[in-house]
């Protein structure tokens, strides 16, 4: 039964971020499981014009060690095209191109087992039991769950789920045709504008009509501005953690009204200027309706028809649009996992959510010694940056040192301009 220091369980950003930073430790022995068959990063959401809306700086290691071989600097070097991407890009980068890169770092780390499903993690004297497919055990200490997010969609759109009616997270795997039929697109994140753009993008394959919800006032931009970016600073996220639970939801919520998930202004630019070509200098003959305030709340199916209630925050009124096509821009949500039932009643819970440690170790009531960490998990514990790219160096370098009982990175200095404390 091999016995490790730390065993990951799913590798996304997060824990393929903390299998780099481990790597040139020899202290430490690792293992990271994931049942993929490789390297994907929202492989169903892929779109050609997605970019990236963090710097690239943001990558895997480079904010707690930049002479590490697994920057992504180093990749476009390593690759051969850093003065062409410069040129090109700026400090903007495509999702596509990123993936390659974390591709790039995957095949590098020989602590990486794909095609390795977990079924359980169970307790074993003073170790984490980890049962995999195949009969396959290993042990450790510590465990790092990342799993990641599954999509969101409304309970009345479940018994629909299918090529007409699927998540954003599943366009390119489903491919659902488009041309010439009703599409309604619910959500105004992120997610639904680059949805939206890439219906707009061929001019001979529109829809016949489109139809964009947003739930909230209006189709908001992301706020990039310098004072709202250093909530994605390290320094913020230890202040945030220090607060009471009522008052980080309270701020949480305030963060996103702001414009936490909103749109780029470039994509947002994008959009609008499509929009006005098409209505008025090819006069494509697309009907569109951009709603806000409009709530979907539930769906039926008439044949081949879906008929799609919204209700409008603004005049408490209902309306039913028929569609052809609806696609759910609605989120991601996390859980605890399944193979961590074992173990479920020695874990602290609020609402099916862990609570998180100043070190992203979970409160657990299991033998001294046991640690589990939790990677994505933590954004009532550590804010909105929490399951975003921003922060993903620094809080792999802040579950190193935790594992290794010292400052293996540096994680105390990071300078803002708010005084948080």
């Amino acid at each position: 039964m091999p016995d490790y220091d730390l065993i990951g369980i799913g590798v996304g950003p997060a824990n393929l971020s903390l299998a780099a930073q481990t790597d040139p430790l020899p202290e430490l022995r690792t293992l990271f499981l994931d049942d993929k068959p490789g390297f994907q990063w929202h492989p169903g959401l892929m779109l050609p014009d997605s970019q990236l809306t963090v710097t690239y700086f943001r990558d895997l290691v480079t904010l707690v060690d930049p002479t590490s071989k697994f920057s992504f600097l180093n990749f476009l070097v390593q690759k051969g095209r850093a003065f062409r991407f410069l040129e090109a890009n700026g400090l903007s980068c495509s999702r596509r191109e990123f993936e390659q890169y974390y591709q790039w770092a995957a095949a590098q780390l020989s602590s990486i087992r794909w095609a390795t499903r977990v079924n359980s993690v169970s307790v074993y004297g003073d170790r984490f039991q980890v049962a995999c497919d195949g009969g396959e055990v290993h042990t450790t200490r510590n465990l790092v769950v990342g799993s990641g997010a599954e999509p969101r969609l409304p309970s009345f759109a479940k018994p629909y789920r299918g090529k007409d009616v699927l998540h954003s997270s599943e366009l390119t795997r489903v491919r659902p045709e488009w041309k010439g039929r009703r599409v309604v697109v619910v959500g105004a994140g992120q997610s639904g504008a680059e949805v939206v753009n890439h219906l707009l993008a061929d001019e001979h394959g529109l829809p016949s009509s489109l139809t964009w919800t947003s739930s909230k006032v209006g189709f908001t931009p992301l706020d990039d501005s310098p004072f709202t970016n250093e909530w994605f600073s390290s320094s913020y996220a230890r202040y945030f953690h220090g607060l009471a639970p009522a008052r980080r939801a309270a701020v949480i919520t305030e963060q996103l009204n702001a414009g936490g998930d909103g749109i780029t202004d470039e994509l947002l630019g994008s959009i609008y200027r499509r929009l006005y070509h098409l209505d008025h200098v090819t006069q494509a003959g697309m009907r569109h309706r951009l709603l806000t305030s409009r709530r979907a709340v539930g769906l039926e199916q008439d044949g081949s028809e879906y008929r799609l209630t919204l209700y409008d925050e603004n005049h408490e009124t209902a309306e039913v649009v028929p569609a052809d096509l609806v696609i759910l821009c609605t989120g991601y949500h996390r859980q605890s996992p399944e193979y961590l039932k074992p173990i479920q009643s020695q874990l602290e819970l609020t609402d099916s959510r862990f609570e998180v440690n100043a070190d992203y170790s979970v409160k657990f009531d299991g033998p001294a010694g046991l640690k589990i960490y939790a990677q994505g998990f933590s954004q009532a514990g550590h804010g909105i940056n929490d399951s975003l790219l921003s922060l993903a160096a620094w809080r792999s370098a802040c579950i190193v040192n935790s594992v290794t009982g010292h400052q293996t990175y540096r994680t105390d200095v990071d300078d803002t301009t708010v005084t948080w404390q």
